[in-house]
């Protein structure tokens, strides 16, 4: 091998190895922050400078410092469930959400360091704030709304839904309503969050609300009751409107009854009467007739193929028998 080749070859080797050492400067030197990014630039473990907030290329001192990345978007919180008394001792069940963002990334590494810390800060500052809002609150404050406005239309379509319904509790003035709760609850636990966390909360809400284990089933055992005191008082009522039906049919149907009755012997005393009018009639035209049909139909009701009659020969019920005589053979 000449000594040129052995040259060039020393030469190739210089300009890799610079190439590589020049892009490890770079890279080291040089980082990137997203849109939806901030970053902090520290130096041995301690910041240096203010947040980078603007998204693009930026550049550090290679090896020396590192850069820590923290989201600029809204996050979530999501507590857990908690047993909290209210203003009027009823036990309930109370589970609460919220969204943060991280405002400012210096304050937020120095105090919580990351997102962990945040949430664990977060579940210390709510629930404490969610506990003492609720504890003096009535719970009908906590369920409805303050604009919320009850007319008689309104109950008297809970009533037909229902059956029964807690009117009381319907029409009572509400002070705060569950909305103006939540403001306030968003207040409180925001107070110098941005100062001593770098965090904002932009929002809190109540997930979800309902009776501890032991109060529910108190409270379904009483709206069982309820119902079957309903349901009872529905069959009385049935069974009274039943017997004013069965009543008012006995009735209506006696009055049908003795009208009918009274309609029958209206038309049989006409009929009586009518018969009376024409026996009358036929008995001025023949009366001879007359007597001897009417007898006729004596022997007919009277006579029959048992009876016995025990009579004068000279009776005059039996002028007409007397009178036949027998054919001739």
């Amino acid at each position: 091998m000449t000594t040129g080749a052995i040259k060039r070859g020393v030469t190739s080797a210089l300009v890799i190895v610079v190439g590589v050492a020049v892009l490890a400067f770079l890279s080291g030197a040089l980082y990137t922050v997203d849109q939806a990014q901030q970053a902090v630039v520290l130096q041995f473990g301690k910041p240096v400078g203010d947040p980078v907030t603007e998204p693009g290329l930026h550049s550090k001192l290679p090896f020396i410092q590192e850069v820590r990345f923290f989201d600029k978007r809204l996050l979530a919180w999501d507590g857990d469930p908690n047993q909290i008394p209210t203003r009027g001792r009823e036990f309930i069940s109370i589970d609460t959400t919220a969204r943060w963002r991280i405002v400012d990334a210096l304050q937020f590494l120095k105090s919580v360091r990351d997102e962990t810390g945040a949430q664990s800060r977060l579940d210390d500052i709510i629930d404490s704030v969610v506990r003492d809002m609720v504890s003096s609150t009535e719970l009908i404050e906590i369920v409805r709304s303050g604009d919320w406005d009850v007319n008689a239309q309104d109950l008297a379509k809970t009533e037909a839904l229902t059956g029964a319904i807690d009117k009381e509790d319907l029409v009572q003035k509400i002070e705060t309503g569950r909305a103006q709760l939540i403001r306030r609850i968003l207040e409180e636990a925001s107070k110098d969050m941005p100062e001593k966390y770098g965090i904002e909360l932009a929002d809190v809400r109540i997930k979800r609300l309902n009776y501890i284990t032991s109060v529910r089933k108190q409270v379904f055992n009483r709206m069982i009751s309820e119902r079957q005191r309903i349901a009872e008082q529905f069959r009385s009522e049935g069974q009274g409107e039943a017997s004013k039906i069965r009543g008012e049919t006995s009735r209506e149907l006696a009055e049908i009854r003795s009208e009918a009755q009274r309609k029958a012997e209206v038309i049989r005393g006409e009929a009586d009467a009518e018969a009376t009018r024409i026996y009358n009639e036929a008995f001025q035209r023949d009366p001879e007739f007359y007597a001897f049909s009417r007898t006729l139909e004596t022997y007919a009701e009277v006579l029959g193929k048992d009876t016995v009659l025990v009579l004068d020969t000279d009776c005059e019920f039996l002028k007409y028998l007397q009178s036949i005589r027998p054919v001739a053979e």
